[in-house]
């Protein structure tokens, strides 16, 4: 089984990933700012509670060591204590309902641009790779106001500790100054280090959920060919690079980590020994000590900053790449000032038509007309471009170069709910969209009544094997067992339900069998008798049927003639027989 890697996402400077990020993230604060106020303010009053409980228990110490009434002290240290806990309950609560709102927003709007990229953004953004972005990286920014406001607040701490320290004793200040430079020093090497090994541990991350995502749509293939334990190392193929940027994060980590519980340690008994020997000299109380104690133990508390900038470049990273796809352009955009599509019967004009696929031109300045009411059968080896002509019609992709109208009007510049209405598709493969059968065959008219949903099944031959389901037309999608060729009459009935004055049958009747596709095709005479109609066809008697067959060759039209014109022709006959070969 020839199996071909998912294509990946490029690979954005870490700089431009990481200022994405912080675009994002300050969007995020802005939008959730009535929580992060909130939040503030019970971390505000948990940093006060903080930094007057040391004062509290030293005074609650010199009332014990000079025989005073300790009451009054201890109740302060009560009442401090219990705000403090209050504080930090409602940090904990809000800092929840936060974090679920920016994952929420994110989510969203994550799916809305992954659904307006369209078919050139998956080409982009696989879908293992989109799913890793949807579940880890949009997730991660949740922490982030959390994270800030705990930043500001361990700041403000610390701060106020040292403050605290110069107002018993100003030397004890400036001992603790003398730890400061070399912690900011380490903390900015860790940031400028870290953020490219955290972006590549992702990206590689997301490689592996898109290969696994690959393997199990094709789990058939792989087990008929007997092929997991090779499909098996080609998901895992990225675990070295993974464990490679793993390392390389736990590296500078761990560099970091242990400089900086090296210097915490060895700050606090420098404050606390000029703290004894000011004591010694009469300068502080004993009650003094003790709180300078405290106070030197929530300033170097500081270094616990170090998970927390752990935390804030994960969040900075994961919004990066929900960024980088916020910030791709829809290949296929709204026009500025639609244009209203005139009464007609469906005529489709292509001209200069090119379409490049990478470095590949797909499609070269081809021209087609297709006359309104007939029927043309798209005919061409693999890989001549049929799905991409025909996506060119309902603007499901745009070309770099020539034009596309539809009854004289270019499809770029009509509004694409109407062009939507004007013209349908049908699939190989339909999706499951909907929670029923009725929802999946009136997806894209949800205000069709059940009489019409049956007619459209009619027409497409699938009423008598939907009522035999469990609930009929009502069962669950996820209970109906259906077969590749029940599955695309749904989709050929969704497409006759939207009475579109083009149709669009990509392959749509390739998995049904001789005798249901000459009932569905006989229907679809009738659905199509006064509308235009584009198939892709792989089968000589598909093309047969149709009134024309524009025979794609080289990125152009060879010829548009009747079947029966072209049938002599060998190269044209070849056409048929490669296909069949393709399909055994």
């Amino acid at each position: 089984m020839a199996r071909t890697e998912p294509t990946t996402a490029a690979h954005p400077d870490p700089t431009v990933l990481r200022a994405g990020g912080r675009r994002l993230l300050r969007a995020a604060v802005r939008r959730t700012r009535a929580l992060v106020a909130l939040l503030a303010l019970c971390t505000l009053l948990r940093v006060l509670a903080t930094l007057a409980t040391p004062v509290m228990l030293g005074r609650a110490v010199d009332a014990v060591h000079t025989g005073g009434p300790p009451g009054p002290a201890l109740t302060g240290l009560a009442v401090v204590l219990a705000v403090a806990a209050l504080a930090d309950a409602g940090e904990d609560l809000v800092g929840s309902y936060c974090g679920s709102h920016v994952t929420a927003w994110l989510r969203h709007r994550l799916v809305r641009r992954v659904l307006e990229l369209g078919v050139p953004g998956r080409r982009r953004f696989p879908t293992g790779d989109v799913l890793a972005r949807l579940t880890e990286s949009a997730s991660g920014p949740a922490a982030f106001p959390v994270q800030l406001v705990s930043v500001a607040a361990t700041l403000a701490t610390t701060a106020g500790a040292v403050v605290a320290l110069a107002l018993i004793d100003w030397t004890l200040a400036v001992a603790f100054a003398l730890g400061v430079p070399p912690a900011v020093a380490v903390l900015r090497v860790f940031v400028v280090r870290a953020g490219e090994p955290f972006a590549d541990y992702q990206r590689h991350q997301a490689a592996v959920a898109t290969r696994l995502l690959d393997a199990h749509q094709g789990i058939r293939t792989i087990r008929a060919g007997g092929t997991a334990a090779r499909e098996a190392a080609r998901i895992l193929r990225p675990l070295p690079l993974l464990r490679e940027a793993g390392h390389r994060t736990w590296a500078v980590q761990g560099r970091v980590s242990w400089r900086l519980s090296l210097l915490a340690p060895l700050l606090q008994v420098l404050v606390v020994g000029v703290a004894g020997l000011r004591l010694a000299t009469g300068d502080v109380t004993t009650g003094q000590l003790v709180a300078a104690a405290s106070y030197t133990a929530m300033a170097v508390g500081a270094a616990a900053l170090f998970d927390t900038f752990v935390a804030l470049l994960n969040c900075e990273v994961s919004a990066g790449r929900v960024q980088e796809v916020l910030d791709t352009a829809p290949a296929v955009a709204p026009p500025p000032r639609p244009v209203a599509l005139p009464d007609g019967p469906g005529r489709l004009g292509l001209r200069d038509v090119t379409v490049r696929i990478g470095d590949r031109t797909v499609l070269d300045r081809l021209d087609l007309t297709v006359p309104a009411g007939s029927g043309v059968a798209v005919v061409g080896a693999s890989g001549t471009g049929k799905s991409v002509l025909v996506s060119l019609v309902g603007r499901l992709l745009d070309p770099q170069e020539g034009s596309v109208e539809l009854d004289g009007v270019p499809v770029t510049a009509v509004a694409p709910p109407e062009l939507r209405r004007a013209v349908a598709y049908a699939f190989e493969r339909p999706a499951l969209l909907g929670a029923t059968v009725h929802d999946m065959i009136a997806y894209a008219r949800p205000d069709a009544g059940r009489a019409d949903v049956r007619r459209a099944a009619r027409t497409a031959a699938a009423d008598e094997f939907v009522r035999a389901l469990p609930d009929g037309y009502d069962t669950p999608l996820d209970r109906a067992p259906l077969s590749g060729g029940e599955l695309q009459r749904l989709g050929l009935a969704r497409a006759a339900l939207t009475g579109a004055r083009v149709l669009v049958l990509d392959d749509a009747t390739s998995s049904l069998d001789t005798a249901t596709e000459l009932k569905v095709t006989r229907a679809l005479q009738t659905l199509t008798a006064r509308r235009t109609s584009l198939v892709v066809a792989r089968r000589p008697a598909t093309a047969a049927r149709a009134d024309l067959v524009a025979w794609l060759d080289g990125g152009r039209i060879r010829a548009l003639a009747p079947h029966a014109e072209l049938w002599p022709d060998p190269e044209y006959r070849a056409v048929f027989a490669a296909a069949v070969e393709a399909g055994a």
